[in-house]
Protein backbone atom coordinates (compact mmCIF):
# COMPACT_ATOMS: atom_id res chain seq x y z
CA UNK A 1 0.00 0.00 0.00
CA UNK A 2 1.53 3.38 -0.96
CA UNK A 3 2.56 5.58 1.94
CA UNK A 4 0.21 8.32 0.80
CA UNK A 5 -2.75 6.05 1.55
CA UNK A 6 -1.86 6.14 5.25
CA UNK A 7 -2.32 9.91 5.49
CA UNK A 8 -5.97 9.68 6.60
CA UNK A 9 -4.94 7.25 9.34
CA UNK A 10 -2.16 9.53 10.58
CA UNK A 11 -4.47 12.55 10.48
CA UNK A 12 -7.18 10.90 12.57
CA UNK A 13 -4.69 9.42 15.04
CA UNK A 14 -3.23 12.89 15.47
CA UNK A 15 -6.66 14.33 16.21
CA UNK A 16 -7.34 11.57 18.75
CA UNK A 17 -4.07 12.32 20.53
CA UNK A 18 -4.99 16.02 20.71
CA UNK A 19 -8.26 15.06 22.41
CA UNK A 20 -6.38 12.69 24.72
CA UNK A 21 -4.05 15.50 25.78
CA UNK A 22 -7.00 17.55 27.03
CA UNK A 23 -8.43 14.56 28.88
CA UNK A 24 -5.11 14.13 30.67
CA UNK A 25 -5.53 17.54 32.28
CA UNK A 26 -8.90 16.58 33.82
CA UNK A 27 -7.56 14.75 36.90
CA UNK A 28 -5.47 17.79 37.81
CA UNK A 29 -8.15 20.38 37.00
CA UNK A 30 -11.01 18.55 38.71
CA UNK A 31 -9.03 17.83 41.86
CA UNK A 32 -7.51 21.34 41.88
CA UNK A 33 -4.05 19.97 42.77
CA UNK A 34 -5.31 19.07 46.28
CA UNK A 35 -5.28 15.34 45.67
CA UNK A 36 -3.13 15.32 42.56
CA UNK A 37 0.45 14.75 43.75
CA UNK A 38 1.37 13.44 40.30
CA UNK A 39 0.23 16.58 38.49
CA UNK A 40 3.63 16.97 36.81
CA UNK A 41 3.25 13.51 35.27
CA UNK A 42 -0.14 14.46 33.84
CA UNK A 43 0.99 17.84 32.54
CA UNK A 44 4.09 16.32 30.92
CA UNK A 45 2.06 13.49 29.38
CA UNK A 46 -0.54 15.94 28.07
CA UNK A 47 2.22 18.01 26.49
CA UNK A 48 3.73 14.98 24.77
CA UNK A 49 0.32 13.91 23.42
CA UNK A 50 -0.44 17.43 22.21
CA UNK A 51 2.86 17.84 20.37
CA UNK A 52 2.72 14.41 18.73
CA UNK A 53 -0.96 14.88 17.90
CA UNK A 54 -0.41 18.28 16.28
CA UNK A 55 2.52 16.95 14.26
CA UNK A 56 0.42 14.02 13.05
CA UNK A 57 -2.62 16.13 12.27
CA UNK A 58 -0.95 19.00 10.41
CA UNK A 59 1.75 16.95 8.66
CA UNK A 60 -0.97 15.43 6.47
CA UNK A 61 -2.17 18.82 5.27
CA UNK A 62 -5.47 20.51 5.95
CA UNK A 63 -7.27 18.50 3.30
CA UNK A 64 -9.96 16.18 4.60
CA UNK A 65 -9.04 12.64 3.58
CA UNK A 66 -11.66 10.01 2.86
CA UNK A 67 -11.09 6.61 4.43
CA UNK A 68 -11.12 3.50 2.28
CA UNK A 69 -11.90 0.07 3.67
CA UNK A 70 -8.31 -1.08 4.13
CA UNK A 71 -7.45 2.22 5.79
CA UNK A 72 -10.31 1.69 8.23
CA UNK A 73 -8.87 -1.66 9.21
CA UNK A 74 -5.49 -0.06 9.87
CA UNK A 75 -7.05 2.85 11.76
CA UNK A 76 -9.20 0.57 13.93
CA UNK A 77 -6.27 -1.59 15.00
CA UNK A 78 -3.68 1.18 15.32
CA UNK A 79 -5.97 3.46 17.34
CA UNK A 80 -6.48 0.76 19.97
CA UNK A 81 -2.71 0.43 20.28
CA UNK A 82 -1.69 4.10 20.10
CA UNK A 83 -4.28 5.44 22.57
CA UNK A 84 -3.43 2.93 25.36
CA UNK A 85 0.28 3.51 24.69
CA UNK A 86 0.03 7.26 25.26
CA UNK A 87 -2.54 6.79 28.05
CA UNK A 88 0.07 4.84 29.99
CA UNK A 89 2.38 7.88 30.22
CA UNK A 90 0.85 9.37 33.41
CA UNK A 91 1.15 5.98 35.10
CA UNK A 92 4.72 5.53 33.90
CA UNK A 93 5.82 9.03 35.00
CA UNK A 94 3.97 8.98 38.33
CA UNK A 95 5.53 8.41 41.75
CA UNK A 96 4.31 4.80 41.67
CA UNK A 97 7.42 3.87 39.68
CA UNK A 98 5.63 1.35 37.50
CA UNK A 99 7.57 -0.60 34.90
CA UNK A 100 6.76 -0.12 31.22
CA UNK A 101 5.03 -3.50 31.22
CA UNK A 102 2.83 -2.73 34.23
CA UNK A 103 1.95 0.79 33.09
CA UNK A 104 0.97 -0.41 29.61
CA UNK A 105 -0.94 -3.37 31.05
CA UNK A 106 -3.01 -1.09 33.30
CA UNK A 107 -3.63 1.31 30.43
CA UNK A 108 -4.59 -1.24 27.80
CA UNK A 109 -6.80 -3.02 30.32
CA UNK A 110 -8.45 0.31 31.05
CA UNK A 111 -9.03 1.55 27.49
CA UNK A 112 -10.33 -1.85 26.34
CA UNK A 113 -12.55 -1.81 29.48
CA UNK A 114 -11.18 -5.19 30.50
CA UNK A 115 -10.62 -4.14 34.10
CA UNK A 116 -7.73 -6.47 34.97
CA UNK A 117 -5.31 -4.62 37.22
CA UNK A 118 -1.76 -4.93 38.50
CA UNK A 119 -2.25 -2.26 41.17
CA UNK A 120 -2.74 -2.86 44.88
CA UNK A 121 -3.37 -0.42 47.71
CA UNK A 122 -6.10 1.40 45.77
CA UNK A 123 -7.68 2.62 49.03
CA UNK A 124 -4.67 4.87 49.71
CA UNK A 125 -3.77 5.70 46.12
CA UNK A 126 -3.74 9.38 45.00
CA UNK A 127 -7.00 10.62 43.56
CA UNK A 128 -5.48 11.73 40.26
CA UNK A 129 -4.35 8.21 39.41
CA UNK A 130 -7.70 6.70 40.43
CA UNK A 131 -9.60 9.25 38.36
CA UNK A 132 -7.36 8.73 35.33
CA UNK A 133 -8.01 4.97 35.45
CA UNK A 134 -11.74 5.67 35.44
CA UNK A 135 -11.46 8.22 32.62
CA UNK A 136 -9.56 5.71 30.49
CA UNK A 137 -12.38 3.20 30.85
CA UNK A 138 -15.10 5.78 30.25
CA UNK A 139 -13.40 7.00 27.06
CA UNK A 140 -12.81 3.41 26.00
CA UNK A 141 -16.51 2.70 26.47
CA UNK A 142 -17.68 5.43 24.09
CA UNK A 143 -14.94 4.39 21.66
CA UNK A 144 -16.23 0.81 21.72
CA UNK A 145 -19.77 1.99 20.94
CA UNK A 146 -18.57 4.15 18.08
CA UNK A 147 -16.48 1.31 16.66
CA UNK A 148 -19.32 -1.21 16.95
CA UNK A 149 -21.94 1.05 15.34
CA UNK A 150 -19.93 3.00 12.77
CA UNK A 151 -16.82 1.03 11.79
CA UNK A 152 -17.14 -2.73 12.24
CA UNK A 153 -20.38 -3.08 10.19
CA UNK A 154 -18.68 -1.27 7.29
CA UNK A 155 -15.76 -3.68 7.57
CA UNK A 156 -18.26 -6.55 7.43
CA UNK A 157 -17.19 -7.59 10.94
CA UNK A 158 -19.03 -7.69 14.23
CA UNK A 159 -22.57 -8.18 15.40
CA UNK A 160 -23.92 -4.81 14.30
CA UNK A 161 -24.13 -6.13 10.73
CA UNK A 162 -27.11 -8.11 11.92
CA UNK A 163 -28.96 -4.84 12.56
CA UNK A 164 -27.92 -3.11 9.32
CA UNK A 165 -31.47 -2.93 7.95
CA UNK A 166 -32.90 -1.46 11.11
CA UNK A 167 -29.96 0.91 11.57
CA UNK A 168 -30.32 2.17 8.01
CA UNK A 169 -34.01 2.78 8.52
CA UNK A 170 -33.77 4.89 11.63
CA UNK A 171 -30.51 6.57 10.63
CA UNK A 172 -32.10 7.90 7.45
CA UNK A 173 -35.48 8.85 8.91
CA UNK A 174 -35.28 9.44 12.63
CA UNK A 175 -31.78 10.95 12.63
CA UNK A 176 -31.10 11.91 9.03
CA UNK A 177 -27.40 12.74 9.24
CA UNK A 178 -24.45 10.77 10.56
CA UNK A 179 -23.41 13.60 12.86
CA UNK A 180 -26.83 13.39 14.54
CA UNK A 181 -26.30 9.68 15.08
CA UNK A 182 -22.93 10.37 16.70
CA UNK A 183 -24.49 13.14 18.78
CA UNK A 184 -27.26 10.81 19.89
CA UNK A 185 -24.77 8.15 20.98
CA UNK A 186 -22.75 10.68 22.99
CA UNK A 187 -25.87 12.18 24.58
CA UNK A 188 -27.13 8.73 25.54
CA UNK A 189 -23.78 7.83 27.05
CA UNK A 190 -23.59 11.13 28.96
CA UNK A 191 -27.19 10.84 30.20
CA UNK A 192 -26.75 7.31 31.55
CA UNK A 193 -23.42 8.27 33.15
CA UNK A 194 -24.97 11.35 34.78
CA UNK A 195 -27.89 9.31 36.10
CA UNK A 196 -25.49 6.74 37.49
CA UNK A 197 -23.47 9.42 39.29
CA UNK A 198 -26.62 10.84 40.83
CA UNK A 199 -27.96 7.46 41.98
CA UNK A 200 -24.63 6.43 43.50
CA UNK A 201 -24.40 9.76 45.33
CA UNK A 202 -27.96 9.50 46.66
CA UNK A 203 -27.25 5.97 47.90
CA UNK A 204 -24.31 7.12 50.01
CA UNK A 205 -21.17 7.35 47.87
CA UNK A 206 -19.16 10.55 48.18
CA UNK A 207 -18.99 12.55 44.97
CA UNK A 208 -15.48 11.38 44.04
CA UNK A 209 -16.42 7.71 44.37
CA UNK A 210 -19.71 8.31 42.57
CA UNK A 211 -17.91 9.79 39.55
CA UNK A 212 -15.27 7.07 39.41
CA UNK A 213 -17.70 4.19 39.75
CA UNK A 214 -20.24 5.69 37.35
CA UNK A 215 -17.50 6.02 34.71
CA UNK A 216 -16.48 2.39 35.14
CA UNK A 217 -20.03 1.04 35.51
CA UNK A 218 -21.55 2.50 32.34
CA UNK A 219 -18.43 1.63 30.35
CA UNK A 220 -18.61 -1.89 31.85
CA UNK A 221 -14.93 -1.51 32.74
CA UNK A 222 -14.86 -2.39 36.43
CA UNK A 223 -11.97 -0.32 37.82
CA UNK A 224 -12.71 0.67 41.42
CA UNK A 225 -11.20 2.95 44.05
CA UNK A 226 -10.65 0.10 46.51
CA UNK A 227 -9.03 -3.32 46.52
CA UNK A 228 -12.41 -4.57 47.77
CA UNK A 229 -14.08 -3.29 44.59
CA UNK A 230 -17.82 -2.68 45.19
CA UNK A 231 -17.61 -4.72 48.37
CA UNK A 232 -16.30 -1.61 50.13
CA UNK A 233 -19.80 -0.11 50.35
CA UNK A 234 -21.71 -2.92 52.15
CA UNK A 235 -25.05 -1.88 50.64
CA UNK A 236 -27.59 -4.09 48.89
CA UNK A 237 -29.23 -1.01 47.37
CA UNK A 238 -25.88 0.03 45.90
CA UNK A 239 -25.30 -3.42 44.43
CA UNK A 240 -28.78 -3.50 42.91
CA UNK A 241 -28.40 -0.02 41.41
CA UNK A 242 -25.00 -0.98 40.01
CA UNK A 243 -26.56 -4.10 38.47
CA UNK A 244 -29.16 -1.98 36.68
CA UNK A 245 -26.59 0.42 35.24
CA UNK A 246 -24.31 -2.44 34.18
CA UNK A 247 -27.30 -3.88 32.33
CA UNK A 248 -27.82 -0.53 30.60
CA UNK A 249 -24.16 -0.55 29.60
CA UNK A 250 -24.70 -4.00 28.10
CA UNK A 251 -27.62 -2.89 25.89
CA UNK A 252 -27.12 -1.70 22.26
CA UNK A 253 -26.70 2.06 22.48
CA UNK A 254 -28.31 2.74 19.13
CA UNK A 255 -31.56 1.70 20.80
CA UNK A 256 -31.07 4.51 23.34
CA UNK A 257 -30.69 6.93 20.42
CA UNK A 258 -34.05 5.75 19.14
CA UNK A 259 -35.44 6.23 22.64
CA UNK A 260 -34.20 9.84 22.61
CA UNK A 261 -36.11 10.29 19.36
CA UNK A 262 -39.34 9.06 20.95
CA UNK A 263 -39.13 5.44 19.78
CA UNK A 264 -39.41 3.27 22.88
CA UNK A 265 -40.84 0.13 21.25
CA UNK A 266 -37.59 -1.02 19.57
CA UNK A 267 -35.86 -1.12 22.96
CA UNK A 268 -38.69 -3.02 24.62
CA UNK A 269 -39.21 -5.47 21.75
CA UNK A 270 -35.61 -6.14 20.76
CA UNK A 271 -34.99 -9.88 20.84
CA UNK A 272 -31.36 -9.54 21.92
CA UNK A 273 -32.21 -7.21 24.83
CA UNK A 274 -35.03 -9.40 26.09
CA UNK A 275 -32.86 -12.51 25.93
CA UNK A 276 -30.03 -10.63 27.67
CA UNK A 277 -32.18 -9.47 30.60
CA UNK A 278 -33.94 -12.82 30.90
CA UNK A 279 -30.65 -14.70 30.89
CA UNK A 280 -29.25 -12.53 33.69
CA UNK A 281 -32.34 -12.95 35.87
CA UNK A 282 -32.53 -16.73 35.42
CA UNK A 283 -28.83 -17.38 36.11
CA UNK A 284 -28.80 -14.98 39.07
CA UNK A 285 -31.86 -16.69 40.55
CA UNK A 286 -30.24 -20.13 40.19
CA UNK A 287 -27.02 -19.01 41.87
CA UNK A 288 -28.92 -17.07 44.54
CA UNK A 289 -31.06 -20.08 45.47
CA UNK A 290 -27.93 -22.25 45.46
CA UNK A 291 -26.35 -19.89 47.99
CA UNK A 292 -29.43 -20.07 50.20
CA UNK A 293 -29.49 -23.87 50.17
CA UNK A 294 -25.73 -24.51 50.21
CA UNK A 295 -24.45 -21.73 52.48
CA UNK A 296 -27.56 -20.64 54.39
CA UNK A 297 -27.30 -17.08 53.07
CA UNK A 298 -30.27 -14.79 53.68
CA UNK A 299 -32.49 -14.80 50.55
CA UNK A 300 -32.30 -11.04 49.93
CA UNK A 301 -28.52 -10.99 50.34
CA UNK A 302 -28.08 -14.06 48.16
CA UNK A 303 -30.28 -12.87 45.29
CA UNK A 304 -28.94 -9.31 45.14
CA UNK A 305 -25.34 -10.47 45.45
CA UNK A 306 -25.87 -13.12 42.78
CA UNK A 307 -27.54 -10.61 40.43
CA UNK A 308 -24.71 -8.13 40.91
CA UNK A 309 -21.85 -10.57 40.35
CA UNK A 310 -23.57 -12.42 37.48
CA UNK A 311 -24.33 -9.10 35.74
CA UNK A 312 -20.76 -7.95 36.35
CA UNK A 313 -19.27 -11.03 34.69
CA UNK A 314 -21.76 -11.32 31.82
CA UNK A 315 -21.48 -7.62 30.91
CA UNK A 316 -17.68 -8.02 31.28
CA UNK A 317 -17.57 -5.23 33.87
CA UNK A 318 -15.46 -7.16 36.36
CA UNK A 319 -16.69 -5.69 39.63
CA UNK A 320 -16.90 -8.02 42.62
CA UNK A 321 -18.81 -7.58 45.88
CA UNK A 322 -17.09 -10.61 47.42
CA UNK A 323 -15.06 -13.66 46.42
CA UNK A 324 -17.74 -15.65 44.59
CA UNK A 325 -15.36 -18.57 44.12
CA UNK A 326 -16.13 -19.41 47.78
CA UNK A 327 -19.86 -19.87 47.09
CA UNK A 328 -19.46 -23.52 46.09
CA UNK A 329 -18.51 -25.71 43.10
CA UNK A 330 -21.65 -24.96 41.09
CA UNK A 331 -21.05 -21.22 41.34
CA UNK A 332 -17.42 -21.58 40.22
CA UNK A 333 -18.40 -23.65 37.17
CA UNK A 334 -21.19 -21.25 36.19
CA UNK A 335 -19.01 -18.17 36.57
CA UNK A 336 -16.35 -19.76 34.37
CA UNK A 337 -18.82 -20.25 31.52
CA UNK A 338 -20.39 -16.83 32.11
CA UNK A 339 -16.99 -15.33 31.30
CA UNK A 340 -17.54 -16.09 27.61
CA UNK A 341 -21.10 -14.80 27.21
CA UNK A 342 -20.86 -11.01 27.02
CA UNK A 343 -23.59 -8.40 26.59
CA UNK A 344 -25.37 -7.20 23.48
CA UNK A 345 -23.76 -6.20 20.23
CA UNK A 346 -23.38 -2.43 20.00
CA UNK A 347 -22.87 -2.06 23.76
CA UNK A 348 -19.77 -1.37 25.82
CA UNK A 349 -19.58 -5.07 26.80
CA UNK A 350 -17.08 -7.58 25.48
CA UNK A 351 -17.44 -11.36 25.23
CA UNK A 352 -18.94 -13.43 22.45
CA UNK A 353 -22.19 -11.40 22.59
CA UNK A 354 -25.73 -12.60 23.17
CA UNK A 355 -26.86 -12.59 19.54
CA UNK A 356 -24.29 -15.25 18.61
CA UNK A 357 -25.76 -17.63 21.16
CA UNK A 358 -29.22 -16.85 19.84
CA UNK A 359 -28.11 -17.58 16.28
CA UNK A 360 -26.54 -20.83 17.44
CA UNK A 361 -29.82 -21.88 19.03
CA UNK A 362 -31.68 -21.02 15.82
CA UNK A 363 -29.24 -23.12 13.80
CA UNK A 364 -29.58 -26.01 16.24
CA UNK A 365 -33.37 -25.85 15.95
CA UNK A 366 -33.08 -25.70 12.16
CA UNK A 367 -30.79 -28.73 12.11
CA UNK A 368 -33.17 -30.78 14.26
CA UNK A 369 -36.07 -29.92 11.96
CA UNK A 370 -34.05 -30.86 8.87
CA UNK A 371 -33.20 -34.24 10.39
CA UNK A 372 -36.93 -34.93 10.69
CA UNK A 373 -37.98 -33.15 7.48
CA UNK A 374 -35.03 -33.10 5.03
CA UNK A 375 -36.95 -31.22 2.34
CA UNK A 376 -38.40 -28.56 4.61
CA UNK A 377 -38.01 -24.92 3.58
CA UNK A 378 -37.12 -22.98 6.71
CA UNK A 379 -37.12 -19.20 6.94
CA UNK A 380 -34.36 -18.24 9.33
CA UNK A 381 -35.54 -15.12 11.19
CA UNK A 382 -34.11 -12.99 13.95
CA UNK A 383 -35.86 -9.93 15.38
CA UNK A 384 -38.49 -10.33 12.67
CA UNK A 385 -36.01 -10.20 9.79
CA UNK A 386 -34.50 -12.83 7.51
CA UNK A 387 -30.92 -13.74 8.42
CA UNK A 388 -28.57 -14.09 5.47
CA UNK A 389 -26.14 -17.00 5.14
CA UNK A 390 -23.32 -14.46 5.15
CA UNK A 391 -24.19 -13.29 8.67
CA UNK A 392 -24.43 -16.88 9.89
CA UNK A 393 -21.06 -17.69 8.33
CA UNK A 394 -19.51 -14.63 9.99
CA UNK A 395 -20.88 -15.69 13.37
CA UNK A 396 -19.58 -19.24 12.97
CA UNK A 397 -16.17 -17.94 11.87
CA UNK A 398 -15.95 -15.64 14.89
CA UNK A 399 -16.91 -18.43 17.30
CA UNK A 400 -14.26 -20.72 15.81
CA UNK A 401 -11.47 -18.13 15.88
CA UNK A 402 -12.44 -17.13 19.43
CA UNK A 403 -12.14 -20.69 20.73
CA UNK A 404 -8.98 -21.37 18.72
CA UNK A 405 -7.35 -18.19 20.07
CA UNK A 406 -8.43 -19.15 23.58
CA UNK A 407 -6.65 -22.49 23.21
CA UNK A 408 -3.47 -20.88 21.86
CA UNK A 409 -3.31 -18.15 24.53
CA UNK A 410 -3.97 -20.69 27.29
CA UNK A 411 -1.19 -22.93 25.98
CA UNK A 412 1.28 -20.05 25.77
CA UNK A 413 0.46 -18.97 29.34
CA UNK A 414 0.95 -22.53 30.58
CA UNK A 415 4.39 -22.61 28.91
CA UNK A 416 5.27 -19.62 31.11
CA UNK A 417 4.67 -21.67 34.24
CA UNK A 418 1.08 -20.72 35.05
CA UNK A 419 -1.24 -23.41 36.37
CA UNK A 420 -4.26 -24.70 34.46
CA UNK A 421 -6.86 -22.53 36.18
CA UNK A 422 -4.80 -19.35 35.85
CA UNK A 423 -3.86 -20.06 32.22
CA UNK A 424 -7.36 -20.96 31.06
CA UNK A 425 -9.32 -18.31 32.96
CA UNK A 426 -6.66 -15.67 32.32
CA UNK A 427 -6.94 -16.25 28.58
CA UNK A 428 -10.74 -16.28 28.79
CA UNK A 429 -11.01 -13.11 30.82
CA UNK A 430 -8.59 -11.26 28.52
CA UNK A 431 -10.27 -12.32 25.26
CA UNK A 432 -13.73 -11.61 26.67
CA UNK A 433 -12.54 -8.35 28.32
CA UNK A 434 -14.02 -9.36 31.68
CA UNK A 435 -11.30 -8.52 34.23
CA UNK A 436 -10.89 -11.05 37.03
CA UNK A 437 -10.33 -14.73 36.36
CA UNK A 438 -10.52 -17.63 38.77
CA UNK A 439 -8.03 -19.04 41.26
CA UNK A 440 -5.93 -17.54 44.03
CA UNK A 441 -3.72 -15.40 41.77
CA UNK A 442 -6.12 -13.65 39.35
CA UNK A 443 -9.48 -14.43 40.95
CA UNK A 444 -11.90 -11.76 42.23
CA UNK A 445 -9.85 -11.52 45.45
CA UNK A 446 -6.49 -11.22 43.64
CA UNK A 447 -4.93 -9.30 40.74
CA UNK A 448 -2.44 -9.73 37.91
CA UNK A 449 0.61 -8.20 39.62
CA UNK A 450 2.28 -11.53 40.40
CA UNK A 451 2.23 -12.79 36.81
CA UNK A 452 5.53 -12.77 34.89
CA UNK A 453 6.01 -9.91 32.42
CA UNK A 454 5.81 -12.27 29.47
CA UNK A 455 2.37 -13.45 30.56
CA UNK A 456 1.20 -9.85 30.92
CA UNK A 457 2.21 -9.06 27.32
CA UNK A 458 0.40 -12.15 26.07
CA UNK A 459 -2.72 -11.05 27.97
CA UNK A 460 -2.42 -7.53 26.56
CA UNK A 461 -2.46 -8.93 23.03
CA UNK A 462 -5.48 -11.06 23.95
CA UNK A 463 -7.31 -7.99 25.33
CA UNK A 464 -6.83 -6.17 22.03
CA UNK A 465 -7.88 -9.18 19.98
CA UNK A 466 -11.03 -9.61 22.04
CA UNK A 467 -11.98 -5.95 21.91
CA UNK A 468 -11.44 -5.72 18.14
CA UNK A 469 -13.59 -8.79 17.44
CA UNK A 470 -10.48 -10.82 16.45
CA UNK A 471 -11.14 -10.92 12.71
CA UNK A 472 -10.34 -7.23 12.21
CA UNK A 473 -6.81 -7.95 13.45
CA UNK A 474 -6.24 -11.31 11.78
CA UNK A 475 -7.33 -10.03 8.38
CA UNK A 476 -4.31 -7.70 8.37
CA UNK A 477 -2.01 -10.72 8.42
CA UNK A 478 -3.46 -11.94 5.14
CA UNK A 479 -1.34 -11.26 2.03
CA UNK A 480 -4.54 -10.33 0.18
CA UNK A 481 -4.99 -7.33 2.51
CA UNK A 482 -1.79 -5.64 1.31
CA UNK A 483 -2.30 -6.22 -2.40
CA UNK A 484 -3.42 -3.21 -4.43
Amino acid sequence: MPLLNLLPVVQILGFLLILLSFLMTLPVNLLMFSNAPDWRAFVTSAGVCLVVGLLGFFSTGRKRHKLQQRQMFILTVSAWIVIPLFSSLPLLLSDMRLSVTDAFFESISGVTTTGSTILTGLDTMPGDILLWRSIMQWVGGIGIIGMAVAILPFLRIGGMRLFATESSEWTEKAVPRTNLLARGLVLSYLAITGACILVYWLLGMDFFNAINHAFTTVSTGGYSTSDLSMGQFHSLAMLFASSVFMMLGGVPFFLFVRLLNGQAKPLLRDSQVRFFIGFLLVVATVIGLYQVMENGTAPADALVSALFNVTSVVTTTGYASEDYTLWGPLAVVLFFFLTFVGGCSGSTSGGMKMFRFQLSMLLLKEQVIRLLHPNAVIARRYNGRIISDEIVASSVAFSFIFLATLAVVSAVLSLMGLDLVTSLTGAATALANVGPGLGDAIGPAGNFQTLPDGAKWVLMVAMLLGRLELLSVFVMFSPYFWRN
